[in-house]
Order: structure tokens, then sequence, then C-alpha cells
């Protein structure tokens, strides 16, 4: 697997991550040892940057990591998350970016991953009550002890990057990019490349929807957290099918997968993109990274973006309570 760098301060990670989310919460029922052969097998080919959050499960997904990296630390690059802040009983309690908090969510995460060092620990939602620079000043003091290696931010806007980057170097940005969220393409991506801070680009198949394996809403499960999503509802559920349909004959065309040539499409837009793709089964993950080998070309890409325009996609990202934390 390639490696690619990730921010001007030289965090060395494969080409394409693995998000780990979807095996504790949000995509249906997860199976524990399934998930963690996952994890294994992603390891044996070439994948080393795993994705999770203390806010998944609520905090059972670090757990699950935690299980299987630990006697496999050395092989991979951790990465996880705080910000949001959730209950014991799976509440939401809002957004924290108290310095205070910075600490105590790190610590909470070190224990429960099992592990004496993050390699990437990001703010996963920015807190408008609390200056960035109080924030990141926190993050900075977890790298000078050692309990962390590099700096991330997700979903943040690029003023409040700029700002963050002056207070300690950003590494990488995490924000939603695929071919149905080509949103950063706008200011966010050319934001990050002039700093030097990597792209990490998360739900980079579409939340599953471009894999073309949803044709109904009913295909996914009574607790899918995506039957709330705007994407997957009513007339944009049809509507965003037609873009599938688009892909997947392109796809037929390169003997590829539709959810491949996606994957594809989202590391040809720059070596300072890393898709983190997530599944919970084995042969879905091979699937992912066998599109590392993939290699689109110049007319390829053309008819990708006009099948995919920006702004194709109907409905929002998120439910509108989501939205209001996008983009800080």
């Amino acid at each position: 697997m390639e490696q690619r760098t990730l921010g001007k301060l030289g965090l060395k990670v494969s080409a394409q991550g693995l998000g780990c989310m979807g095996m504790s919460e949000f995509y249906g029922e997860g199976d524990e040892k399934e998930s963690i052969s996952v994890i294994h097998r992603a390891l044996e080919l070439g994948v080393n940057f795993l994705d999770t959050a203390d806010m998944y499960g609520p905090f059972t997904n670090e757990k699950l990591v935690g299980k299987a990296i630990a006697d496999r630390r050395d092989k991979v690059v951790l990465a996880t998350k705080f910000a949001n802040v959730r209950g014991e009983d799976g509440s939401f309690l809002g957004i924290s970016g108290k310095p205070d908090y910075v600490r105590k969510a790190c610590e909470a995460s070190l224990k429960r991953l099992g592990v004496d060092h993050i390699d990437l620990y990001y703010q996963h939602r920015v807190d408008p009550t609390v200056p960035i620079e109080d924030t990141i000043g926190a993050m900075a003091e977890l790298v000078k002890q050692g309990k962390v290696r590099y700096l991330g931010m997700s979903e943040a806007a690029p003023a409040t990057i700029r700002r963050a980057h002056k207070v300690h170097p950003i590494s990488a940005l995490q924000t939603e990019y695929s071919l149905w969220s080509r949103d950063p393409e706008d200011e966010l991506l050319p934001t990050v490349r002039e700093l030097g801070i990597g792209f990490v680009a998360y739900s980079p198949l579409g939340r599953g929807f471009l894999t073309g394996r949803y044709r109904r809403f009913e295909d996914l499960e009574a607790n899918d957290y995506r039957r709330n999503n705007p994407r997957f509802q009513g007339e944009n559920f049809a509507k965003n099918l037609q873009l599938v349909e688009k892909i997947n004959e392109l796809a037929a065309r390169k003997k590829a997968k539709a959810s491949q040539l996606a994957l594809a499409w989202a590391m040809a837009q720059g070596q300072d993109i890393v898709p983190i793709p997530g599944t919970k089964q084995v042969k879905y993950l091979e699937e992912n990274i066998a599109a590392a080998n993939i290699r689109l070309s110049s007319e390829e890409l053309r008819a990708l973006d006009a099948i995919a325009p920006k702004g194709v996609a109907a409905g929002t990202r998120y439910p509108e309570a989501g939205m209001k934390h996008l983009n800080r």
C-alpha cells in the first residue's frame, strides 16, 4: 500500500485508511469478532491508519479498536477524536472544546484504547463558545507531554483552521468528501493546501450509498442512523440512486465496482488526500483496498466529474440539527 504524508510535520499513513465507527454504532448491528477480523485483515493488506472517536458507541469503539491492536500497536497509526460529548446512556450532551475537557477526554481515550499515546488527535467538532486558540493550546500541551503525536481538526471552517494552525501545526483536516459531497473543493482544500495540511476524507462512499448496495430505503436496518439522513429519504433516495446507476455503468466498463471507482476518484484528487472508508465485513474491506490499484485516466476522471458535479446529491449531508455544527 502506498504511503502518503499528512501535514508538514511528516505524519505518514497508508494511502487509504479504515473508518471504524460503523463497527459499534450508527450503521445497524455490529459483530465484535468480525470487526476485529476486519482490522487485522486491513493491517495485513497494508492499511495502517485506523480512525475512531470517543463518541462512537459511545465509548465502545475505542475499546474495540484497542482490543484489536493490543498485540500489534507498532503497526498502527491511531487516530481518535474528542469534542462531541455523550452520556453513558448514549445521550448527546453538546460540544466542548474547553481545555480541561480536552485533557480529560484524552486521558479517557488513552485508557479505553489501552495505549500510551495517540498518533493523531482530532477536535471532532468546533466549539463556538471557546476560542480555538484555547482548545488547540490544550491539545498542544498533550503533544509536549508525549500523549499525542500530531493534531487534527474535523469540520472546521477555513478561518478557524488558520487561527488554529498559528497555535500549533495542524497535520490533518477531516471532512466529508466524495463524489456526492464535493463542497471542500471550494474553500477547504485550497486553504489546507496553502497551509500544508493533509486532508482526510470521511464517508468517501457516501455512507455506503455509492456502493450501490442500497436499492430501497427498506434495505437499511431499523436502527440504522441513515434512515434519518436526508439523502436516504423519499425523492432524494430515488434521485441519488440515478447518480449511483451512472457510476455503476462507468465501473462496469472499467471491470470494477462503483465503490472502487468512488475510492479511486477520491485518491486521485491529490497525494495529500487520504480516504477512510468504513466497513464491518472483510469482503468489502478487500474490495475497498483493491481500489488503491485502480488508475483512472483523464477521460474517466472527466466522465466522473460530469456524472457527479458539485451539488449533485439530493438532500443535505446531515439533518438540520447536525448541519449547524459543520464548517465552524
